[in-house]
């Protein structure tokens, strides 16, 4: 595996980063977890402004402008012989760098940033989820940040991998439905598609914002909502979405089994593999 950090295309046996690096000891740092198509990056753009977005609110320069980073996927994925593969995951990892001993910023940040490139496989069917014990910190400020630090998702997953599900559904501290461990989630609800507000800790995920344009075009009528978990013993069916799966749908919560192809999810994942081509062709 090549990856791409620092400026270079190095070999991944011979990456080094600093072992003072605030990331690795601090969780210091930001991540975008990207999908490319035949080589083009689905939602670049997007992602790319978020990841600005959420430097800033972090105190973090990016150390390279988004045009030389969106080059630099570009030229990962050649590397790698992903150019022309059907689906390829890119993940892209900034963090603050190396600092001194403690919590204090380094006076001087000297960011680390790396991207790597591996293909990725179809989308499941369907999945399994359930309700997880560890809860989104919905008044953390890095509630709707993209940070590296995701230990309570990795918990929350390998619960749910313990408890015989594939997925895990995560509530926010005051009760709500928050999200997935890696993924946004929509319920339909008498006949309304919907998501968690942004107050419930989730992260505004890219497809999340897609699937939320798109559902008007068709129809759906959409609300974010703060959503007890309570609710979803009486839902109609439910989906999740992010970069690398798309729109992929729940068929059982628990012990409770989901419709497995409610119709309106088939019309909206159709309408984003859609929207996913369009870009293909006019990127």
């Amino acid at each position: 595996m090549i990856l791409w950090l620092n400026g270079e295309l190095v070999p991944a046996s011979q990456a080094r980063i600093d072992p003072a690096d605030r990331g690795f000891l601090l969780g210091d740092g930001l991540f975008e977890t990207m999908m490319a198509r035949h080589g083009r990056v689905a939602f670049l753009d997007a992602h790319l402004l978020r990841l600005a977005r959420g430097a800033e609110a972090i105190g973090l320069a990016l150390p390279l402008d988004p045009a030389r980073i969106a080059t630099a996927c570009v030229k990962l994925l050649e590397a790698n012989g992903l150019a022309d593969a059907p689906r390829a995951a890119l993940r892209l990892t900034l963090t603050r760098g190396p600092g001194p001993r403690g919590l204090a910023l380094p006076p001087e940040p000297a960011p680390t940033l790396m991207i790597a490139a591996a293909s990725a496989a179809p989308p499941p069917a369907g999945l399994t989820a359930i309700v997880a014990t560890p809860r989104r910190n919905n008044r953390s400020p890095s509630a709707q940040l993209k940070a590296i630090a995701y230990l309570d998702n990795v918990l929350a997953k390998e619960e749910a991998r313990a408890r015989g599900a594939e997925e895990a559904l995560m509530l926010d501290n005051d009760g709500h439905l928050a999200c997935a461990s890696a993924a946004n989630i929509f319920i339909w609800e008498n006949g309304r598609l919907l998501t968690p507000s942004a107050d419930c800790g989730i992260l505004p995920g890219i497809v999340r914002a897609a699937i939320l344009e798109l559902a008007p075009g068709l129809g759906v009528e959409t609300l974010e909502d703060r959503i007890a978990a309570s609710r979803l013993s009486r839902i109609e069916g439910a989906f999740l979405t992010n970069s690398l799966i798309g729109v992929v749908p729940l068929t059982r919560i628990g012990e409770r089994a989901l419709p497995a192809a409610h119709p309106l999810t088939a019309r909206l994942a159709a309408a984003y593999e859609l929207l996913l081509d369009s870009a293909d062709r006019n990127g």
